[in-house]
C-alpha cells in the first residue's frame, strides 16, 4: 500500500461460514433488536431524499445506497455502526476470496482509524452472522473510504467541491451516464459538475441528481492527495495535543503567566528598607 493511499485502514475476519454460539440470551436479545431496527431502515428507503437528520440515528442519512446482497448487509450495518458513533459509507459485496463483504465506514468528521474498524468489525460480526444475509460464507472487511472515496450524502458533495469527481448515473442526462469534472457543490437534490475540458468562464456545468446516481466518486489527484495529507497531520497534532494535556498534572494546566503572591502571611515586624519605602 503506497503512501499516496494513506489514511486507509481495514480490518478482516475468518471465513463467516460456522455461526459460532452466543454466550447468552441477552445478547441474542441484543442482535434481534439491532436486526430489527436495520430492517425497518430499509423498508422506509422510500423517502431517502429527505435531507433532514435521521432521528434514531442521528446522522444524515445516504442518498447513494446499495442493491440486493449489499443493501441487506447495509440495512444490518447502518444501526450498529450509528450506536458505535460511526456512519455507513458503503456495503460491497465481491467475488474476491471467494466471497468479500465490505463494509465501508467513518466518523462525522471523514476520518476513521484502524482501532475503529477493528471496535466496528467487533460489533458487526455477531449481528451479521444471526440475520445471515449472505447465502454463502464470506470474509468480512471493514475499512475506511481512503482518499479517492465515494460520496454517498449530500454534505460529501459539499466537503469535497473543487477536486475532481466521477459519477455514473442510473438514469441517462442527456443520452450520457458517465461524467467526470470538477465538482462544484450541491445544488439542491443536485451535484454541480463542470467538465475537465471547460475554461472556468464556459458556461458548461451540469446538474446531476444525487438520487439517481448509481455510483459518485472522488479521482486521485495531486491536490487531493495534499489535502487529505494536511488533514491527517492536523488529526495527528490534535491527538498529541490532548495526550499531552491528559499527562499533565492538574497544576501544570495552570496559565504558567499568571501569578499571585499572598502577603498576609508576612510577618508583622518584616518592613522594606526605608530606602525602598522612600523611592530613594
Amino acid at each position: 500500500m503506497g503512501p499516496a493511499r494513506d489514511p486507509l485502514f481495514f480490518v478482516t475476519c475468518a471465513p463467516r461460514d460456522v455461526i459460532a454460539p452466543r454466550a447468552d440470551r441477552a445478547e441474542d436479545e441484543q442482535i434481534r433488536r439491532f436486526a430489527a431496527a436495520g430492517l425497518r431502515r430499509r423498508e422506509n428507503a422510500t423517502t431517502r431524499m429527505d435531507h433532514t437528520v435521521n432521528a434514531d440515528a442521528g446522522i444524515e442519512p445516504r442518498l447513494i445506497a446499495e442493491s440486493g446482497t449489499a443493501a441487506r448487509v447495509a440495512a444490518l450495518a447502518e444501526p450498529v455502526l450509528a450506536s458505535l458513533g460511526y456512519r455507513l459509507v458503503r456495503v460491497r459485496v465481491s467475488g474476491a476470496d471467494g466471497c468479500t463483504v465490505q463494509v465501508m465506514a467513518e466518523r462525522p468528521d471523514g476520518t476513521m482509524k484502524v482501532e475503529d474498524c477493528e471496535a466496528a468489525s467487533r460489533a458487526l460480526s455477531p449481528v451479521l452472522d444471526q440475520a445471515d444475509p449472505v447465502d454463502r460464507a464470506y470474509r468480512l472487511e471493514v475499512s475506511s473510504p481512503g482518499i479517492d472515496r465515494p460520496l454517498v450524502r449530500r454534505s460529501d458533495f459539499e466537503r469535497y467541491a473543487g477536486h475532481v469527481v466521477k459519477i455514473e448515473m442510473s438514469v441517462a442526462i442527456d443520452g450520457r451516464k458517465r461524467f467526470r469534472g470538477v465538482l462544484l457543490g450541491a445544488h439542491g437534490e443536485a451535484a454541480r459538475v463542470r467538465g475537465e475540458e471547460a475554461a472556468p468562464d464556459q458556461a458548461t456545468e451540469v446538474l446531476l441528481p444525487i438520487d439517481d446516481m448509481a455510483e459518485a466518486k472522488l479521482v486521485l489527484t495531486d491536490a487531493l492527495v495534499t489535502e487529505a495529507l494536511r488533514r491527517a497531520k492536523a488529526e495527528e497534532r490534535r491527538t498529541r495535543d490532548e495526550a499531552r494535556e491528559l499527562r499533565r498534572g492538574p497544576h501544570d494546566r495552570r496559565n504558567p503567566h499568571t501569578h499571585s503572591h499572598d502577603n498576609s502571611r508576612r510577618p508583622s515586624g518584616h518592613q522594606r528598607p526605608a530606602a525602598q519605602n522612600e523611592g530613594e
